[in-house]
């Protein structure tokens, strides 16, 4: 496969810029800071294309390093190269909204399916970590000589025991073992053990709080002493103003001289026998016969009296029998009037004893001493209103005192609810408390459970290093008994036609020691000089790349890319090294370089170039 134009809208620093390359050595001559690693991300980025990181790593990757200065919007360009005889035209567009990727055949005049898949054919299954790791060949980036035997030794290590140079298999290995010491010391053996106590005791608490004795029946107690509460308040209410009727009442019987039925009756009794005394001595103080006959009695002894003073006025002596006895039957008859009298006397002044007791009784209780049949029914109807008074004073009395029983029942009932509510409340405290202790175990229980999954994740873990280590290791013993064999052989070849013959190859003994083979003696990679650890690292890089790719078969194949790799060459060194290159090498080879020595070797030896100054 062949480089042969590239087109670049927009790319850094460079904006509508066009590159032409031939055939075999083209040389890319420019200062520091002229644009060289520009071309080459370019190139690297047209054939595997550029994503953008994310998050932080977007600050600092190749995406926003390379986005063009000017026209930020033609992040762009095209390259062609052909292979097997057929020109491809691959365009890319790298902005992130607007990416893109089109691949032309410009034999045929069509476009192809850009496809993974096609891309893969094309580069003959090249990928960006086995271009990186062959075919663009850099410089060893240690400035002193131990920091290039490490960085050389590595080298030689891992492509021996991965085939490829950035993966190290003893650090990725040292790298595992730690892993697994800091897995291992993530593990929480005794999380288990918690795990199950913590579930029993959950199932105990659960299997206690939802006994009966737990049921929440606080608001039900409160509601039934709210009941009751309202209840005392209401036979309160009644009581009280029961109270204040049996007192006015009582105060009205008391104003009337009563204290109770038996009272009421008594003066009733009493106005009614005086009533009757009286209506008894009126009728005898009204009687006529008695007046008739005291009148009748005396006007009788007046004519004894008379007769007899007749008698003996005319000294009648015949007739002083007559005459007595008209004396006597005359004092007979004064008796009898005086007897008439006074008992009239005495049945009026009965009567108005009576009538002034009953008068008195009747003023007392109806404002009005005066005696009449109706007066004494206004009486009886008042105390018949101070029986109903009587009545009601008792009734109300029976009621408080069933208000009383009934306020003593409500009271034992609102004390009764007020200690269930107590107990209620000492029962639900206690259930909270279950409750939170319940809830800290399902959370510890909750945790232990991330942490068993977690110790579990640990494990898997553990195993699949354990596996990675395995499948390391025997991969890198298929890899370092294959691969590393053929790179040791290719490498040594390179080293000779390199070197001019100084080394004739190199070795690697079971510990990775690296040795550079002359006709007397093994020569340890550390006694070379830096500029023979460059030959060496150039001669492993294109070992590597015809082992990978093919290239640096006399056909050709990929084109080899250096990006200051000689910088550390010496003149003597560098002029074996192009060289070789020249007659050892086929294919297409371009050389990124901020010296001309390149270029004026190459010119002196009359070996053909193409030089492009930046």
């Amino acid at each position: 496969m062949r480089l042969l134009e590239l087109h670049i809208d927009g790319f850094g620093k460079f904006h509508d810029r066009t590159l032409s390359f031939n055939d075999g050595i083209n040389i890319i001559y420019g200062k520091n800071e002229a644009g060289k690693s520009t071309l080459h991300t370019f190139i690297r980025g047209m054939l595997f294309g550029i994503e953008r990181g994310r998050g932080r790593a977007a600050k600092n990757d190749l995406y926003t390093k390379y986005e063009p200065w000017e026209n930020s919007g033609t992040y762009e360009g095209w390259l062609r190269l052909e292979k097997d005889g057929t020109i491809y035209r691959i365009e890319r567009r790298f902005r992130k909204e607007n990416k893109s990727l089109k691949i032309i055949n410009e034999t045929k005049g069509l476009e192809e399916n850009a496809s993974p898949e096609f891309i893969s054919r094309l580069l003959n299954g090249l990928t960006e970590t086995m271009y990186n790791n062959t075919i663009s060949i850099g410089q060893l980036k240690s400035a002193t000589e131990d920091g290039m035997v490490t960085e050389l030794k590595y080298y030689i290590a891992n492509m021996n025991t991965t085939g490829n140079i950035s993966l190290n298999i003893t650090k990725a290995t040292a790298f595992l073992r730690n892993q697994k010491r800091s897995l291992e010391a993530g593990l929480i053996p005794e999380a288990s053990r918690e795990f199950t106590s913590l579930l029993a005791e959950i199932r105990n608490i659960e299997s206690e709080i939802a006994g009966p004795e737990y049921e929440n029946q606080l608001a039900s107690y409160q509601n039934m002493r709210t009941q009751v509460n309202g209840l005392i308040e209401n036979t309160q209410t009644q009581k009280k103003d029961l109270d204040e009727k049996l007192a006015n009442g009582k105060k009205v019987l008391a104003d009337n001289g009563f204290t109770d039925q038996a009272s009421v009756d008594a003066i009733s009794s009493n106005a009614e026998k005086l009533y009757s005394e009286y209506n008894m001595l009126n009728m005898e103080c009204s009687k006529k016969s008695r007046k008739v006959l005291s009148a009748l009695t005396a006007v009788l002894g007046i004519a004894g009296l008379g007769a007899a003073a007749a008698l003996g006025y005319f000294n009648l002596t015949a007739y002083l029998p007559v005459c007595g006895a008209s004396v006597a039957a005359a004092v007979i008859f004064f008796i009898i009037s005086l007897i008439f009298r006074q008992k009239d006397k005495e049945y009026h002044k009965m009567c108005d004893s009576t009538s002034a007791e009953l008068g008195a009784l009747l003023a007392r209780h109806l404002g009005d001493s005066a005696v009449s049949e109706d007066a004494m029914n206004a009486f009886r109807a008042r105390m018949g209103e101070f029986s109903k008074l009587c009545d009601m004073v008792a009734q109300s009395e029976a009621e408080i005192r069933k208000f009383l029983e009934d306020l003593s029942n409500l009271q034992t009932r609102q004390a009764g609810c007020s200690e269930m509510i107590e107990k209620q409340q000492r029962t639900q405290w206690e259930l909270e408390k279950k409750l939170e202790h319940l809830s800290n175990c399902k959370n510890k229980a909750k945790a232990l459970k991330r942490t068993l999954a977690e110790n579990d994740r640990i494990h898997d873990e553990i195993v699949a290093i354990d596996l990675a280590q395995e499948t390391m290791a025997d991969l890198s013993s298929t890899i370092r008994d294959s691969f590393g064999l053929y790179l040791n052989k290719e490498a040594s070849q390179y080293i000779t036609g390199i070197t001019g013959g100084i080394y004739d190859s190199m070795s690697i003994d079971e510990n990775l020691n690296v040795f550079l083979n002359t006709k007397t003696k093994l020569v340890p990679l550390e006694n070379v000089s830096s500029g023979t650890m460059d030959q060496v690292y150039l001669a492993l890089r294109l070992a590597a790349a015809k082992l990978l790719t093919g290239s640096g078969s006399e056909s050709g194949g990929f084109p080899l890319i250096f990006d200051d790799s000689f910088t550390q060459y010496d003149d003597d060194r560098l002029k074996t090294a192009l060289e070789w290159l020249a007659s050892a090498y086929g294919g297409q080879i371009i050389i990124f370089t901020c010296h001309r020595r390149e270029a004026q070797m190459l010119r002196a030896r009359q070996v053909p170039f193409q030089l492009i100054e930046m």
